[in-house]
């Protein structure tokens, strides 16, 4: 994990650090904002049969970005570090957090007056961090049930797709509106009580994040 992450970060910091200075203008930015995550199937493979599907539920959450880019004009280059945290519903303590290095690119069309509108699309890798319990129905017409526990740390390729509105605030600084939606491929854990070998689920999330983009 490590190793992919300094390896993503070496590429596109050279990337940006090569850019010509008259071609490119370096940025900073940051923002934060409200996270809804989706219900996450989660599956096993119980000992003897394929389990019947169950979902995790999360309630709102905090999610927040930081990044250093390169604005060509009508295109900009990133890396973006990303944090997001959800608990869990109808589970105590139970929570989400996702740590995620993203390589970003945009397209920013100006509207007027130095507002731009701007989509844009990213891929890279994501930590998900689990911990809760859950109760999962299963068997014939899902009159069984089982309560496990997990704890887990895994790594999964990640993408997002977004789109947003810069509106220039003083010379050099954007204000920046963005939604955003960010989900994971498919990753497994260790059952930890559940009857099964292994469970696999993945994350996805809705996102409305507000920040700066200030010119360096």
């Amino acid at each position: 994990m490590k190793k992919t992450l300094a390896i993503l970060a070496v590429v596109a910091a050279a990337g940006i650090a090569a850019a010509p200075a008259h071609a490119s203008q370096r940025y900073v930015s940051a923002a934060a904002g409200i996270s809804w995550f989706q219900d996450s199937d989660i599956n096993g493979v119980y000992q003897r049969s394929t389990a019947t599907p169950d979902v995790i539920s999360f309630d709102a959450g905090f999610t927040g970005v930081a990044a250093v880019g390169c604005d060509y004009g009508s295109t900009r280059a990133e890396l973006e570090l990303g944090y997001q945290r959800n608990t869990i519903k109808d589970s105590t303590d139970g929570k989400v957090q996702v740590y995620s290095i993203m390589a970003n690119g945009f397209y920013d069309i100006p509207v007027g007056s130095k507002v731009e509108l701007y989509g844009m699309a990213g891929a890279g890798v994501a930590r998900v961090n689990l911990q809760g319990s859950h109760t999962c129905n299963y068997g014939y017409e899902r009159q069984q049930s089982v309560t496990w526990n997990y704890n887990t740390e895994e790594t999964a390729f990640a993408y997002q797709l977004g789109a947003g509105l810069a509106v220039p605030v003083s010379k050099g600084v954007m204000l920046d509106a963005r939604y955003r939606y960010f989900a994971t491929m498919d990753f497994t854990f260790p059952s930890q009580g559940f009857h099964s070998e292994e469970v696999r689920t993945n994350v996805s999330s809705h996102s409305v994040l507000l920040g700066l983009r200030v010119d360096i």
